[in-house]
């Protein structure tokens, strides 16, 4: 019989590891995500929003630019002070909040729309997670997620990380949130109507070698990787990384794109 995963130890560990580096120079980049969730979500001006497990703010600025009243959460604070520096460059009025994503501090329905891009799909009890989602989104109210697929690039950079460092037993790995089938089973079609697109999000980097430099220093996940490894371990790594950008890099020899697929999911709640 196995043994139960301790889900705080794990999240601990997480917040660990998003604190780590500075995630908003990754983060900053994509900010198309954002934006295009916010048109794939119809959102209103005054709409009540909450952007969820956020970062430095891609989905929280996307709407407040389209004159939604929005509050941003993540558990990492410093992440939210990031969010909240290029909100107060842009004169954009954004309500800042530490909350986790597990256990959000609002009332049932409180939000016309409720949005991630790429971060509640990291939470450690994921079900709850999505049932947190779900509670705090009004009837009529939508969800609007952006997921990284099990088969796109950034699933297979986890995946290749999870072969030399790998998760605690019984760890459920974030891209199962870019299951469709997954998504399905728990938003259930009684409640909520989900679409679900097919969407790309391109890399743009110098080379491989640039691209692993840039996330080994400021991307938490590959820096705390990188980190925890021995030196030969730390090389085997950053090989396998370079043979799977190169290999999915379609700019040749002059450069590096790397596109990586992601769902774009709007649930509607009934």
């Amino acid at each position: 019989m196995s043994t139960p995963i301790d889900l705080t130890a794990l999240k601990n560990r997480q917040m660990a590891s998003w604190a780590s580096g500075d995630y908003a120079v990754i983060g900053t980049t994509l900010q198309i995500v954002g934006e295009q969730l916010a048109e794939a979500c119809d959102l209103l001006c005054d709409e009540r929003v909450l952007d969820v497990a956020a970062g430095n703010g891609n989905a929280t600025l996307a709407a407040a630019r389209r004159g939604c009243q929005v509050t941003s959460t993540d558990y990492v604070a410093a992440l939210l002070e990031r969010g909240e520096e290029r909100a107060r460059a842009e004169r954009l009025k954004v309500s800042f909040q530490v909350a986790d994503a597990e256990a959000l501090p609002f009332a049932d329905g409180s939000f016309d729309a409720v949005l991630s891009t790429f971060g509640v799909m990291f939470t450690p009890d994921q079900p709850k997670a999505a049932a947190e989602l779900a509670r705090v989104c009004r009837p009529g109210g939508r969800i609007g997620l952006a997921n990284w697929t099990p088969e796109g690039f950034v699933g297979q950079m986890f995946k290749t990380l999870g072969q030399h460092l790998p998760p605690p037993p019984g760890a459920n790995p974030p891209s199962r949130w870019g299951s469709e089938a997954w998504l399905r089973e728990h938003f259930d079609e009684r409640e909520f109507l989900l679409q679900v697109t097919r969407r790309t999000f391109n890399f743009r980097y110098r080379s491989a070698a640039h691209f692993i430099d840039t996330f080994r220093q400021w991307y938490g996940p590959v820096h705390k990787a990188f980190a925890a490894l021995p030196a030969d371990g730390a090389k085997a790594l950053e090989r396998d990384l370079s043979e799977l950008i190169n290999r999915m890099n379609r700019a040749g020899d002059k450069s590096l794109v790397v596109p990586s697929e992601y769902l774009e999911v709007v649930i509607t709640r009934r």
